[in-house]
């Protein structure tokens, strides 16, 4: 009995001994991994009990997909591992770290993420009687059918975290649970279910959440989502006072004698849940803040937030190049290019789509690639209107509606269309699209900047037809629309074409009283294509009341904006990035250091003087809807 315990005892000292020398060599600057593992494998030779030789496997898997690239023998080692914990009781935290590591590689390596959901679903099933692994578990899973765009499955697993939750009287992560459902709700464009969700959560942030800490994170959760749902309904006025306490939140959070989110969340098991670091939450308020200068029309302060924001992730990137980070510097990259474009930096633009393209080709697998691609494609199609290029921006359009589920995104896609089929005098094709986009849109939840623009192309389609009465009934319910909620740049875009309506009827006072705001607010953004349409219309005013010295400015103006503008034009067509515009399927071309193999005609002023606006107001249109988006 005596020599059975001595033998235990040293072969315990033994795994310890390579155990603690694993970590040693683990831990040592730069790690020397193949010791590492070395002392690892040398346990094996000790032939020990089932749970070491578990624990020893998860070990060697994790070592192996962090520091090498030998992904078959990590995915032996966590299999084997698996294959040993599943049976054993007692031993949660070996056998569903094997779990969620073992998804994860399955989703690195696995065309599909099918092997993953099975592996989780597994140990979900056998996890109940663990709500801290059950509901990691849960949370792990939910986010591998939201990522496949399986919502209604995700949601499900969600309310089954949020009542486990519950049971376990665990109110944080309750509320991190139905917070997360929410804003996979709001994917859904369930807006009922989503108030309701967000209303709860928020009553049990005010009254059930005793550590201020958790609770100004639970808040910054929330208010993220609320603000997103707002500017999803182009409600830009409506959203202002969540966006404010957002802000407010975040700076509370950043601020130096803040405790580190090891310290707030690491006391209890059940709270060691967190949505995002506050880093990466610090990020993402610059981004809902862009996002919201977009629609509002205030673009020198969305590329203002958007440098910072970029700046931050550079940062964060040199500390640890997490994934989501990528993801939000396209989305920053797809708000700026918009904004390029309204203030006529068009080869600014196509420069940064080829940066979001350069960030999308960068992430493994193409994943990113594949979400983004409608919208590149998006913003390819815009840039080739606002050069002209009208063929290529069609087929790009075209594109994206196939490509993309989002329903707002095909919508502004589909506008883009009309505008250039009225612009191509298109006229069967321009009814078509219109009478899809209303019998789809009619029933249904849509942003008010959406609708908004709907009805402008509706204007702009009654204008072209001499319908002036018409024209004047759909730009007053823009107006309506945009007034409501400060869309600036919608308000000025039908302003200018308002002006013209009046113009064209011979009515120069209300041509007048429309074209005044419109060119302030134009100013304002900057739009250089509404101040480009309405110096036009201001010179035609100015000579009909023989207002010579206002006729010669207008003119000095309009001839300013249009020389910038085919300056622009000569760049872009000169851009190696140009090439993009080619761009219709499989993975875009990488196009530094190529030549620009298009040439366009570079529009000229002498029309614009004789048609009182008309090519100002087609330049225009083609810009027209780049801040819904």
């Amino acid at each position: 009995m005596s020599t059975t315990n001595t033998a235990a005892a040293s072969q315990d000292a033994c795994y310890i001994s390579l155990l603690g020398l694993a970590e040693y060599f683990r831990t040592a600057q730069p790690p020397n991994v193949k010791k590492c593992i070395q002392c690892l494998q040398a346990l094996f030779t000790f032939t020990p009990p089932s749970k070491v030789e578990a624990r020893t496997h998860l070990q060697m898997g994790q070592i192996l997909m962090a520091y090498t690239k030998n992904i078959d023998m990590a995915r032996q080692h966590l299999e084997k591992a698996w294959n040993i914990a599943e049976p054993l009781m007692n031993f949660d935290d070996v056998k569903f770290d094997t779990a969620s590591v073992l998804a994860q590689l399955h989703l690195q390596t696995d065309q599909s993420s099918h092997q993953a959901k099975a592996m989780l679903r597994r140990a979900v099933e056998l996890s109940q009687h663990n709500v801290y692994w059950h509901c990691k578990l849960l949370l792990q899973l939910s986010q591998i059918h939201a990522s496949d765009r399986e919502y209604s499955l995700a949601s499900e697993l969600l309310a089954v975290g949020a009542e486990s939750a519950e049971e376990a009287t665990a109110t944080y992560l309750k509320v991190l649970f139905l917070l997360s459902r929410a804003m996979i709700l709001m994917i859904e464009r369930k807006t009922n279910d989503v108030l309701a969700l967000l209303n709860t959560a928020g009553q049990i942030i005010d009254n059930n959440i005793p550590n201020p800490h958790q609770k100004e994170y639970l808040k910054v959760f929330f208010l993220v989502l609320q603000v997103c749902y707002y500017l999803a309904l182009g409600q830009v006025k409506t959203v202002k006072p969540s966006l404010k306490q957002l802000q407010m939140s975040i700076q509370t959070i950043m601020a130096p004698n803040w405790p580190t989110d090891e310290s707030i969340f690491g006391a209890n098991q059940l709270e060691m849940f967190v949505w995002l670091p506050k880093e990466q939450l610090y990020v993402l308020v610059y981004l809902v803040t862009v996002s919201h200068s977009m629609m509002a029309g205030y673009m020198d302060k969305a590329q203002k937030y958007t440098e910072k924001a970029l700046t931050q992730i550079e940062k964060l990137k040199l500390q640890e190049d997490k994934p989501i980070l990528s993801v939000f510097k396209v989305i920053l990259l797809e708000h700026i290019v918009m904004c390029r474009m309204v203030m006529g930096n068009r080869e600014l633009a196509i420069r940064e789509i080829a940066a979001a393209r350069d960030v999308c080709l960068a992430v493994p697998h193409r994943s990113l690639l594949k979400r983004h691609s409608a919208q590149l494609h998006c913003l390819i199609g815009l840039y080739s209107m606002s050069t002209s290029f009208f063929e290529h921006a069609e087929r790009q359009f075209l594109v994206c509606v196939n490509e993309t589920t989002e329903r707002d995104l095909k919508l502004f896609a589909n506008l883009n269309l009309a505008i250039i089929y009225l612009r191509t005098k298109r006229d069967a094709d321009l009814k078509q699209i219109l009478d899809a986009v209303s019998t789809e849109n009619t029933h249904t939840y849509s942003s008010q900047a959406l609708m908004g623009g709907f009805y402008y192309v509706q204007g702009l389609h009654a204008f072209h037809k001499n319908s002036f009465h018409e024209a004047k009934r759909f730009l007053r319910e823009t107006l309506k629309m945009a007034n409501a909620e400060d869309l600036n740049r919608l308000t000025s875009c039908s302003l200018v074409l308002l002006s013209h309506v009046f113009l064209s009827i011979g009515n120069s006072k209300e041509s007048m009283n429309m074209v005044t705001p419109a060119m302030q607010l134009a100013s304002k953004i900057p739009d250089i294509h509404v101040q480009l349409w309405g110096s036009a219309i201001l010179k035609d005013l100015h000579r009909m009341s023989k207002d010579a010295q206002h006729e010669k400015d207008a003119y000095a103006n309009h001839v300013k904006y249009s020389e910038n503008l085919i300056a622009d034009q000569r760049k872009c067509v000169q851009s190696a990035h140009h090439e993009l515009v080619n761009w219709f399927q499989g993975d875009p071309p990488v196009t530094s250091g190529a030549s620009a193999l298009i040439l366009t005609e570079i529009p000229t002023t002498s029309a614009l003087q004789t048609t009182a606006g008309q090519q100002q107001q087609q330049q225009q249109q083609q810009q027209q809807f780049g801040q819904f988006y």
